[in-house]
């Protein structure tokens, strides 16, 4: 199993709404390697071998990294605008939403490949989507990720062990209070 978590490479954007599943996945693993256009580790979950993939392409042309890997058993983590901070979807499919990197992903791939959406919103009215996804996280709202992230990596390795059915069933009613 692959599972690739969303974000753009560098210091800049490493605590952006937008690096949540680089944020999933630097929780799973702090060792990476150089792969062509991505970093990978890979790991161990219940006896199976996982490769962790943090594409270095930038977030719009994501889907690039499957020039170079296989996709019939991925799963793909990343920021949901239309989620709120707290909640996670388990998804076996779908469309992109609004996301470029999914767009990118779905360009390369289809839109049949299961996914984590994590919440990242609601948006204030008054930013641009581009500018909030590009914005770090308050404080407070890293206390919150802080759960959230722990919440993501446990449904990998449920999602592991038990299948994408059974977590969507156990996963996707769970919200983390934000304290509002």
């Amino acid at each position: 199993m692959i599972v690739i978590g969303l974000g753009n490479p560098g210091e800049k954007y490493s605590n952006t709404r937008h690096n949540v599943g680089f944020m999933v996945l630097d929780r799973l693993s702090n060792s990476w390697k150089k792969g062509p256009n991505y970093l990978y580790s890979d790991i161990n979950i219940s006896g199976e071998k996982i490769k962790l993939i943090k594409p270095m392409t930038y977030m719009n042309l994501s889907g690039e990294v499957f020039k170079y890997l296989p996709h019939d058993d991925i799963i793909v983590v990343y920021d949901d605008l239309d989620l709120p901070l707290g909640k996670i979807r388990i998804r076996k499919n779908g469309s992109a939403g609004g996301h470029n990197g999914i767009k990118s992903i779905i360009s390369f791939i289809g839109q049949d490949f299961p996914r984590i959406r994590v919440g990242i919103g609601p948006k204030p009215e008054n930013i641009d989507a581009a500018d909030y996804v590009l914005s770090n996280f308050t404080k407070e709202e890293f206390e919150v990720l802080d759960k959230i992230i722990n919440l993501c990596t446990e449904a990998i390795e449920y999602i592991v062990e038990n299948g994408i059915d059974k977590a969507m069933n156990r996963y996707n009613s769970i919200e983390i209070s934000t304290g509002k």
